[in-house]
């Protein structure tokens, strides 16, 4: 696992995340793991699974303790794991793009995949060449969501918000906010500019830098999601660029006048999975709680976690959300979403590097 440690740590869709719920931190079950007791279970993962709803059921129906920690960046992970003692940790939620080097690593053992409800998930939600490697499945995806346009339908044309380029388009100048990430951003724009994210080059920047510019000129503010989340939640802001459901669907309930869409050019969809460690000394209970997060009454739980709402994996949770939920999840879209949306880029150190100095001279500019 030291190869590990020098891999680039940046802020990440989870980081900004945990910041939605700073109450969720009043959930957090433990932080410690006791890998000695055979009657408990410990796991590194998201904020969204620290929810009670979440975690309560499966402890009182395995008679177990589920110690969580809630971590904030795979690289933070990695850090966790290397300073941690084999066996201390028996489940492991991660960004499905950083599934392949946490296997290579030798994080993950394998799991049994006929014992999971792989044939219930979106079959988007698959993802082989992430989760599988020599015919063994070593993760499963459980959540996933987009990076997409937020905005207040009662102050903009619906309409409009189908169109990328309004992101940059002067129709709604200061009246934008701009979630700062660079990777799901840069995402969009070159969504927007008919570009595809998994095969963006240093030939594309030019192009892109180009129209972060003209995003930069026509917005109000570039800030983390907590600012900008109020922003648009207070009226100060119409539109949310980078957000999506994990921005407003939990805040549909008291804000109607919220919603989120996917332009016709797509969107840049995230997803997180989930493993087992390969040196847990509670496999069987590991893959346990991994089937129940999977099951469609986990899955519904999950998706509407008080840390944040996404949709589930399993597309028969459906059966377990109210209609409410399902129209804040755009349940009866996702069909069309799933084929239009593109997975976040996963640039080499060297393109990432210049991604991030081509968003630092927008952010400055």
């Amino acid at each position: 696992m030291s190869t590990l440690s020098n891999t680039r740590t940046t802020l990440s869709r989870r980081q900004i995340l945990v910041s939605l719920a700073a109450a969720c931190a009043l959930f957090t079950v433990a932080a410690t793991p006791d890998a000695k007791a055979t009657d408990t279970l410990n796991a590194l993962v998201w904020c969204d699974h620290t929810d009670p709803a979440l975690i309560e059921p499966f402890e009182k129906a395995n008679n177990v303790k589920v110690n969580l920690k809630d971590y904030e960046g795979t690289g933070t992970a990695l850090s966790i794991i290397e300073q941690s003692q084999p066996g201390d940790w028996d489940v492991f939620v991660v960004d499905g793009v950083d599934v392949p080097r946490v296997v290579k690593a030798g994080i993950l053992a394998p799991l049994p995949a006929d014992q999971l409800p792989t044939g219930d998930l979106f079959p988007e939600l698959i993802m082989a060449e992430n989760h599988m490697k020599d015919g063994k499945t070593y993760a499963i995806s459980e959540k996933f969501g987009y990076n997409t346009i937020s905005y207040n339908k009662t102050k903009v044309d619906p309409a409009d918000m189908k169109d990328m380029s309004i992101i940059w388009s002067d129709k709604y100048k200061g009246r934008i906010a701009v979630y700062d990430y660079y990777l799901p951003v840069i995402g969009m724009v070159a969504l927007g500019l008919g570009k595809t994210t998994a095969s963006l080059s240093e030939d594309d920047l030019p192009a892109i830098r180009d129209k972060l510019f003209a995003m930069k000129g026509v917005a109000k503010q570039v800030g983390e999601v907590v600012s900008s989340q109020t922003a648009i939640a207070t009226g100060e802001v119409d539109i949310l660029v980078g957000g999506g459901e994990w921005v407003t669907a939990g805040l549909t309930g008291e804000k109607p006048e919220l919603d989120w869409v996917l332009p016709d050019q797509g969107g840049v969809r995230w997803s997180q999975s989930i493993g087992v460690f390969e040196t847990s000394a509670n496999k069987d209970l590991a893959v346990k709680f991994v089937q129940y997060i999977l099951s469609p009454e986990g899955q519904a739980r999950l998706a509407t976690s008080s840390c944040y709402w996404a949709m589930p994996a399993n597309a028969k949770a459906g059966g377990h959300l109210s209609d409410q939920q399902k129209a804040a999840l755009r349940w009866d879209d996702q069909k069309d979403y799933l084929a239009r949306s593109q997975l976040y880029p996963v640039p080499s150190p060297e393109l990432d590097q210049k991604m991030q100095d081509v968003w630092t001279e927008m952010l400055q500019k």
